[in-house]
């Protein structure tokens, strides 16, 4: 005679608030179940409850320490709460895994940004533009970062190419601060 041992519905609880609910642990597979705390974490992000997402996240990483994406949101997350030093340890954590994402890149450095690394900051916005030309994003970050070193001239070159590649406010952030 075989016995199936059936476990009863457990929380996982940070505060009052249930992060996951498990039934019969055969019921799902592990990667079934990570991909449903991230699937979780993604609502509670959308909805701008940070720290509840960065709960499911943690979950996620526990399950599956490679789950890039994981590691990514979490940083988004930590950024959009301005905790930079942690949103730098998760971008760089995606950066280690996959080293051409870029991302991870960008957004590392513009936490680098906010932290004041503009060295940094650089170092990674040139890198994205290395691996991609055309990517709007990283001219407007880096021409932030340039202006906050004191480069208006390579600032302003940067959001006219910014502009040109197709980001519709970098025109504004050019008339903003007198760019020719």
């Amino acid at each position: 005679m075989t016995m199936r041992i059936l476990l009863s519905l457990s929380f996982i609880m940070v505060g009052t608030m249930p992060l996951a609910a498990q039934g019969p642990a055969e019921a799902k597979s592990p990667e079934a179940g990570t991909e449903q705390l991230f699937r979780e974490g993604e609502q509670a992000y959308n909805i701008g409850s940070y720290a509840k997402a960065i709960g499911y996240y943690d979950q996620v990483l526990a399950l599956d320490p490679d789950h890039l994406n994981a590691y990514l949101q979490r940083g988004f997350c930590y950024s959009l709460q301005r905790d930079y030093v942690k949103a730098v340890a998760d971008f760089t954590e995606v950066i280690a895994r996959k080293n051409d994402h870029q991302w991870a890149y960008t957004s590392r450095g513009s936490a680098y940004h906010k932290l004041g690394e503009y060295d940094l900051a650089m170092r990674d916005f040139e890198t994205v533009i290395a691996m991609d030309a055309k990517n709007q994003e990283a001219y407007n970050n880096r021409g932030w970062t340039r202006k906050a070193t004191g480069d208006m001239v390579g600032a302003c070159a940067d959001w006219k190419t910014s502009q040109k590649l197709g980001n519709s406010e970098a025109k504004i952030i050019r008339e903003n601060n007198r760019c020719k």
